[in-house]
């Protein structure tokens, strides 16, 4: 496997590509936007370790960039760690998000996870009424018709359809499709409800995700 970490502080870089390559990753780096976004075209990584105060191009402009060709997993490595941070990042496309200071041991973990959801498998075919989710080509189909998903928002229709006509809370839907809770209240959900709605609801088809006020969501006709 081969990850792209972005920093402009050549001792985080140092550190964090010591700590991959000993683990047995390849390893390429970058020192600001541009560059990354250079480095990412030419090596293509699967998975890409970003910051976010960069000079020129910053983490979240390089995310959306990448997002907009790409579902490679991102996970943002930042100092800036307020809520409003957080949202702004997976917004732009992140998958994670990381706040420094870290443990070294916990980044580990969260490339492993983001990187086991991009490992082959048997496929299985997730199904509710004209909707259709192929776990393993990660093709989304509603009435036959194509319908594009970030990583993201794979994972988070994935949790949907493994669960019909349950309410999903908050907390579970953090969980399950983030891996960590935001502290204080995060609109991150609300914002990939909407993703999800417009793409599923194109061209005029019928609501599938339902608010349910005060509790969280749930997939139902």
């Amino acid at each position: 496997m081969r990850i792209l970490v972005v920093d402009d502080d050549p001792e985080i870089v140092s550190f964090v590509r010591r700590g991959l390559a000993y683990e047995g990753y390849t390893v390429d780096t970058a020192a600001d936007g541009r560059e990354a976004l250079a480095k990412a075209r030419d090596v293509a990584p699967d998975l890409v370790v970003l910051d976010i105060m960069m000079p020129g191009t910053d983490g979240f402009e390089v995310a959306r960039r990448l997002r907009e060709g790409s579902d490679i997993p991102i996970i943002m490595l930042t100092a800036k760690g307020t809520v409003a941070d957080k949202v702004t990042g997976l917004d732009s496309g992140a998958d994670d998000y990381l706040v420094k200071p870290f443990a070294f041991d916990e980044l580990l973990a969260r490339v492993r996870a983001l990187l086991r959801r991009r490992q082959p498998r048997e496929g299985e075919t997730l199904r509710f009424g004209d909707l259709s989710l192929d776990t393993a080509t990660r093709e989304v189909r509603r009435g036959g018709g194509l319908i594009e998903l970030t990583a993201q928002e794979f994972h988070l229709l994935e949790l949907f359809l493994r669960h019909p006509r349950q309410v999903l809370k908050r907390d579970l839907i953090y969980e399950r499709v983030w891996g960590y809770n935001f502290e204080g209240e995060s609109n991150v959900i609300e914002v990939y409800v909407r993703y999800l709605r417009s793409k599923l609801e194109a061209g005029g088809r019928p609501r599938l995700i339902h608010t349910v006020r005060g509790v969280g969501y749930v997939l139902k006709e």
